[in-house]
């Protein structure tokens, strides 16, 4: 699928800025969900579509949290169902069929956000919907990345030979990081305690750096791997260190009567960086895949001193 060629005329840097655009708003849709959470604001508002039967309900206490995180949803909706429209227009099956399951991820979204209010099971649907809402955020960010230029000028293919090979190293970060912000969730929403979160905050952050650091043994001299390697390096460290005062300021919030400005600042930062840091890993991986050659022969040792094989790494580099 990764290999699937689109045509480069009609991906135009309109539609790329818009999957952007659409990238970046679910970031802040993010932050609007978090800060539910954070401020225990999920249930202030019980009913729903309307609020309190009203499409503007009175903005005080946590209804403000939780009608500005509706407010972002139906923006974000209007905003993929616009990008499925374009992408299906575009003369790509492959990104018109993921434009259209990204459409149904936001549909998805909002039938549970719905059911988390009208039912009130947080453990169960809050988890969900948290897990679903990363999902969508990848999705749309693998939308950004394959209607890039990049991705559709046909980057020459590099070789990697070495053990284990950054393709498969990057695809196991992801699906680690995915696995984290899962255990993350459920912890955040009373599914689970922390323990297994613990544990796999230091799975990923061993996952993390060997991935970044085999990018930029590797392939250094490739903008692409390089820029994305560096940034999956710098998410996971401010995660990690992000994870250690979410998780004091939880201890002090348990003391506490109402959540605290610090608790607040923390978790949502928490939750938003663990956000990125699975959208660089994704991202790192989709690039491997796009940019590394599956049966490699030649080390890429050989290849930076100067073999036949250099013209591939300085052709990467360029591209």
């Amino acid at each position: 699928m990764l290999e699937t060629t689109t045509n480069e005329s009609a991906i135009t840097p309109g539609l790329h800025r818009f999957a952007l655009a659409t990238s970046a708003c679910t970031v802040l849709l993010l932050m609007a969900g978090a800060l539910v959470t954070s401020n225990d604001a999920a249930d202030s508002v019980p009913d729903w579509p309307l609020a309190y039967g009203k499409i503007i309900p009175p903005l005080v206490g946590g209804i403000r949290y939780e009608y500005a995180h509706r407010l972002m949803a139906g923006s974000v909706a209007i905003l993929t169902l616009v990008l499925a429209i374009l992408l299906a227009r575009c003369g790509s099956r492959f990104l018109g069929n993921l434009g259209f399951i990204a459409l149904i991820l936001v549909i998805a979204q909002a039938v549970l956000g719905g059911m988390r209010v009208l039912f009130h099971n947080p453990a169960l649907t809050a988890t969900i919907h948290a897990i679903l809402a990363q999902i969508f955020f990848i999705t749309v960010v693998s939308l950004s990345l394959f209607t890039s230029r990049w991705w559709n000028s046909a980057p020459p293919k590099l070789d990697d030979p070495a053990s284990p090979p950054l393709r498969t190293l990057s695809a196991i970060t992801a699906a680690a990081i995915f696995v984290q912000l899962i255990l993350g969730a459920g912890f955040r929403h009373g599914a689970f305690g922390i323990l297994p979160h613990i544990i796999g905050a230091f799975v990923v952050l061993f996952l993390a750096i060997w991935t970044s650091r085999t990018v930029r043994v590797r392939f250094g001299n490739v903008k692409q791997l390089r820029r994305w390697g560096v940034l999956l390096m710098a998410f996971i460290g401010t995660q990690f260190l992000l994870g250690i005062a979410a998780y004091g300021a939880v201890v002090q919030e348990i003391k506490a009567q109402q959540p605290t400005t610090t608790y607040v600042i923390l978790t949502v930062a928490h939750v938003l960086v663990g956000a990125l840091t699975l959208a660089a890993s994704v991202v790192v991986a989709l690039s491997a895949f796009r940019a590394i050659r599956n049966d490699a022969t030649v080390s890429a040792a050989t290849a930076v001193t100067g073999s036949p094989a250099t013209g591939s790494s300085t052709e990467g580099s360029r591209a």
